[in-house]
């Protein structure tokens, strides 16, 4: 995976995390967690957010199946192009891009019984108990998360779908790390005026996704396999 994907799951994962602040706010702040002990707090607070990065990457892992049969098929330019496509559709759908999947009733069953364990989980407030919290956590409905697994599929492997899961989780990590620190402390007003920048990067993402399908032989925006290779051949012969 190169460090244009990279930087761009950890961007999307920052902007996302503002959506998070306002979302999954309140749980983080429920948390407990005192930070007069900072060695602890900081401890804890990880295993918290570490439990939610943990599913964004299972999750990553799952869904790169499909991208990595697709690969194997000798499909995966085709599938970098749908998943674009696809990126930049769900950015123009709103109503799909906030509720998502949770309009279907299988996963919104599903979703009641992970807050239902939240709930459980939330009551404890115990140590052993905040790596639970953050994967049920993960679980809950957002359409930046489901936008950004819907481009880990495109990756085209178990491995880099994950691993791009991993750095979405990653770019998350600040924003929520302080959250739990300071409380809320982004304004409504403030948090919809910089989350205006979330459907763009979504739309950046989504064209990337179709020039690397293109193959348009442009260095590490589209890169064309043929022509690295004769490069490369070129340079031997040299």
């Amino acid at each position: 995976m190169d460090f244009t994907i990279i930087l761009l799951a950890l961007t999307i994962g920052l902007t996302s995390s503002l959506h998070c602040v306002g979302m999954c706010g309140p749980i983080a702040l429920s948390l407990g967690l005192n930070a007069e002990n900072k060695l602890k707090f900081s401890l804890r607070n990880l295993t918290y957010q570490f439990g939610r990065i943990t599913t964004y990457t299972i999750l990553g892992a799952i869904l790169g199946v499909i991208g990595q049969s697709f690969s194997f098929a000798g499909l995966q330019n085709y599938l970098s192009i749908a998943i674009g496509v696809m990126m930049i559709i769900l950015v123009m759908i709103p109503k799909f891009y906030e509720e998502g999947a949770t309009s279907l009733k299988p996963i919104n069953k599903m979703m009641v019984k992970v807050k239902m364990m939240l709930g459980k989980y939330l009551i404890k407030k115990d140590s052993s108990s905040l790596f639970t919290i953050g994967i049920l956590n993960g679980l809950l409905p957002c359409g930046s998360v489901y936008a950004t697994l819907t481009a880990a599929i495109a990756m085209g492997s178990i491995a880099k779908s994950a691993s791009f899961m991993f750095f979405f989780g990653l770019g998350t990590l600040p924003l929520m790390f302080a959250t739990v620190l300071f409380g809320n402390f982004l304004s409504v007003k403030q948090r919809e005026t910089i989350l205006k920048i979330l459907p763009i990067v979504t739309i950046i993402l989504g064209v990337l996704f179709i020039l690397r399908g293109l193959e348009l032989n442009i260095p590490f925006i589209s890169p064309n396999p043929d022509a690295l290779k004769l490069n490369g051949m070129e340079d031997h012969s040299m």
